[in-house]
């Protein structure tokens, strides 16, 4: 189980890397007005929570052979096929939603900062 978990950990947070990555990239073009910036950012953010919570709530209708968890997975590493698709889909699925935990925490504060920046900077 242990091995199915840092594989799900791996390759969610590879593909939230990568979006914040883009989303980091968005702030950086909008860095000329940083509440716009961060306001942007927490859009973004916000986007990503919602991907990452419908992600999670179709886990259980993924076929585990199609995700990237089971390819990380070494062949003495996988599970046995009848239970492979339960086990998967209920690892992804806790691990879709912490990070989208992560995502709506940093939305958050981008929008938090986004008002108090024109009070501070003005």
């Amino acid at each position: 189980m242990e091995a199915i978990e840092r594989a799900a950990h791996i390759s969610v947070g590879r593909a939230c890397g990568f979006a914040g990555l883009a989303i980091l990239c968005f702030m950086v073009g909008f860095s000329f007005q940083p509440h716009l910036s961060a306001r942007i950012g927490g859009s973004l953010a916000l986007l990503l929570t919602a991907i990452l919570v419908v992600k999670a709530m179709l886990a259980s209708r993924t076929n585990h052979k199609r995700t990237e968890t089971w390819l990380i997975l070494a062949e003495s590493e996988r599970p046995p096929p009848a239970a492979a698709q339960i086990m998967i889909a209920n690892v992804l699925r806790d691990v879709y939603f912490q990070y989208a935990r992560y995502a709506a925490l940093s939305a958050a504060v981008l929008f938090a900062s986004s008002i108090v920046m024109p009070a501070v900077l003005h």
